[in-house]
């Protein structure tokens, strides 16, 4: 059975918020066994259980039982990756929700989202395949939280007509000032999780805001160095894993992503005896490592989320840099296989 994972970027703000409660994030994501490096880069996949079990005792650390949303609140729909733009770049409403269902496991690995019709009103719920012996209240608010942030960027306001249901009740008194966001549209102690969204909205064309795209590459840039400050190696690198599964990722494409143009990213990297293609190479050698290794994705869906084409051509690739086939390499080196070895978060 495949290990559930999810990308990093899920939990964004985290140690900003757990600070600002007053506890000590580091504490806590070591109880899990999870460090801060971990975090750094938001494709970095980590079982999707320590998630779970890292939000339910955040919440009960500092004492908020809507740690989840708190959380959410906190975030956009890019904490869903770079592949979430492509889903906003669809015709319509319904195509970017029906592509974000069927690429969804290239986030997380571990949750599955369905629709259903009823009259004039779309539900969504969320049917999760783990388990974890704290629960996973926490991990239910966060998805919820992520999937109305990611409508209402679509539909271009947050609008009260878009609603989400938890089963769990609440003491909180004064969800207007703790949610401000979510409470006029959160109702609790309801029969089910879900969210639900007039039907009409469905053949809205998606508003895709260009000027958060841009904020978001500079956030992400800053970011990048920030946690490689000495290293354009890694930051390259890193730019690199976020656009291959756009199937953009030129020299030209990562140098324009770093704010600087082609030719001065090669003298960079030749400064360094190091080039573009190399570069390449190596990011895609290890995510694909990284997912052989935990089974978290088809070798046909691997090849084309990596950029090739044609799977037999990623296969070549393949052996050339670690002598085995996709498929042999997997059986030799996955996680909880013979050899034990783990080469991912």
């Amino acid at each position: 059975m495949a290990m559930s994972l999810i990308r990093s970027g899920a939990i964004a703000g985290f140690a900003e918020l757990v600070s600002r409660c007053g506890e000590n994030p580091v504490a806590l994501l070591a109880q899990v066994g999870l460090s801060s490096a971990q975090l750094r880069d938001p494709n970095n996949y980590i079982a999707y259980r320590q998630v779970a079990e890292l939000l339910e005792i955040s919440a009960e650390a500092c004492q908020q039982p809507l740690f989840g949303l708190l959380l959410a609140q906190r975030q956009s729909s890019s904490v869903l990756g770079d592949i979430a733009l492509g889903w906003s770049q669809q015709p319509t409403l319904q195509d970017a929700i029906d592509k974000a269902s069927q690429q969804l496991y290239l986030h997380v690995r571990g949750l599955e989202l369905h629709q259903n019709i009823e009259g004039e009103v779309m539900r969504f719920e969320f049917s999760f395949t783990l388990a974890s012996a704290l629960g996973i209240q926490q991990l239910i608010q966060l998805s919820y939280g992520h999937l109305c942030n990611f409508i209402d960027e679509l539909v271009g306001v947050d609008s009260r007509e878009l609603q989400f249901y938890l089963h769990q009740s609440t003491d909180e008194s004064d969800l207007k000032s703790l949610l401000p966001r979510y409470a006029a549209r959160l109702v609790f102690n309801a029969a089910n999780n879900g969210m639900s969204m007039p039907l009409r909205w469905a053949t809205r064309k998606p508003r895709v805001d260009t000027a958060s795209l841009e904020a978001h590459f500079r956030d992400y840039v800053s970011q990048l160095e920030k946690n490689y400050p000495d290293s354009i190696r890694d930051r390259i690198k890193s730019v690199i894993g976020q656009l291959l599964r756009s199937g953009d990722c030129s020299l030209a494409r990562v140098a324009a992503v770093m704010g600087v143009q082609a030719r001065v990213l090669q003298k960079r990297l030749a400064a360094q005896n190091s080039t573009y293609a190399q570069l390449l190479r190596e990011t895609r050698q290890q995510i694909a490592q990284q997912y052989l290794a935990h089974n978290a994705m088809s070798i046909t869906d691997l090849a084309l989320n990596l950029g090739y084409a044609e799977v037999a051509v990623f296969s070549r690739h393949f052996k050339q840099w670690t002598g085995l086939s996709p498929r042999l390499w997997q059986q030799q080196y996955k996680v909880g296989g013979p050899s034990g070895v783990d080469v991912g978060a």
